[in-house]
C-alpha cells in the first residue's frame, strides 16, 4: 500500500463494521498515524488505541478535521442525530465522505451534511467481518478520480469491490449480496436438516453441508468455469446429482430465488423512504 496515496482516514462510529475495516486497512500495511475513530465510548477507544495504535477521540468534530475520508459507520436510524451537529464542520473541511449506513441515499445524506461534498454510499456484507465480503459503490459527480481511488482501496481492506453507476442499482446489489449471506445460510440450514432426516448425526450432517458450502465457494473462486459449467462438472447423466438437480428445477427454484431477490430490493426501497423521514 505503499506505492498508492494514503489519505487521512475518520470512523464516524467504532463499530463492528468500522473496526473491520480498519484493521483491514492496517494488515496491508497503512499507517496507523493516518487513521481516526471517533465514538462516544472511551473505553471502547482505549482498547482499540492500544490495540491497533491508531488515533481516537470522542469528539466528532475532531476527527473531520483531520480527516481527507470521513466514513459514517453509525446505524441508518441515527444517521441524522448524529450528522446534524456536524453539518457546519462537514461544510468547513470539505472531506470525501463514504457512508455505509443501509438505506440512506446519497438526496437524504446530503440535505443532512449541507450539500455539495463528495459522496460515495457503499453497501458491503457481512463476511466483511472476516476480510470476504463484496461491496457495492455508488459515487456523486462531486467524486473524482483519485476519491474513487481511495474508497476502492478502503473497500478492498475488507473484500471486493464494485462500482455502479446509477444509485437505484444498489438496491439489486442489496438483494445479491447485501442480504445474500443470509440465503446461503439458509439452504445451508435446509441442507444439514435434509441431511438429519437420512439418519446423519445432527452435528456430522451440519459439518456436511457447512464444509461443502465453503468447497463450492473455493471452486467458484478459484476457477475460471462459470457456475454453469462447475455444476455441470459434478452432474453425471442419470446420477444421483441430476436426480437431486432436476428435484430442484422442478420445483421452481430459479424462480423462487428471483422473487426473493426480487423482495428484498423491495424492501430496501421502502427503508430508504422511511428512513428519509427519519428525525
Amino acid at each position: 500500500m505503499q506505492n498508492k496515496s494514503t489519505p487521512s482516514v475518520a470512523f464516524i462510529g467504532a463499530g463492528n463494521m468500522a473496526g473491520a475495516i480498519l484493521r483491514g486497512l492496517l494488515q496491508q500495511g497503512y499507517p496507523a498515524s493516518k487513521i481516526w475513530a471517533a465514538d462516544p465510548g472511551a473505553e471502547k477507544l482505549k482498547a482499540l488505541a492500544e490495540e491497533t495504535g491508531i488515533n481516537t477521540t470522542t469528539d466528532n468534530t475532531q476527527a473531520i478535521a483531520e480527516a481527507q475520508v470521513v466514513v459514517l459507520a453509525v446505524k441508518p436510524q441515527m444517521m441524522q442525530q448524529v450528522l446534524k451537529p456536524l453539518q457546519s464542520s462537514f461544510q468547513t473541511h470539505k472531506p470525501l465522505v463514504v457512508s455505509i449506513a443501509a438505506g440512506l441515499t446519497c438526496d437524504t445524506l446530503q440535505t443532512w451534511l449541507g450539500g455539495k461534498l463528495p459522496l460515495v454510499r457503499s453497501m458491503p456484507n457481512t463476511p466483511s467481518l472476516l476480510g470476504a465480503g463484496v461491496a457495492g459503490l455508488f459515487a456523486t459527480p462531486e467524486v473524482n478520480e483519485e476519491q474513487r481511488g481511495w474508497v476502492q482501496q478502503i473497500s478492498e481492506a475488507v473484500g471486493q469491490a464494485f462500482w455502479v453507476e446509477e444509485e437505484s442499482l444498489l438496491e439489486a446489489v442489496t438483494a445479491v449480496s447485501g442480504s445474500g449471506p443470509a440465503y446461503y445460510f439458509l439452504f445451508t440450514e435446509a441442507l444439514a436438516a435434509a441431511g438429519e432426516k437420512l439418519g446423519l448425526p445432527a452435528d456430522m450432517a451440519l459439518k456436511l453441508a457447512e464444509n461443502t458450502a465453503f468447497g463450492a465457494g473455493k471452486m467458484l473462486l478459484g476457477t475460471e468455469d462459470s457456475p454453469a459449467q462447475l455444476r455441470a462438472k459434478v452432474t453425471s447423466p442419470g446420477g444421483t446429482t441430476a436426480q437431486a438437480i432436476q428435484s430442484f428445477e422442478d420445483q421452481g427454484l430459479r424462480k423462487l430465488v428471483e422473487e426473493a431477490a426480487q423482495a428484498a430490493a423491495r424492501r430496501a426501497q421502502e427503508l430508504a423512504e422511511e428512513l428519509k423521514g427519519t428525525q
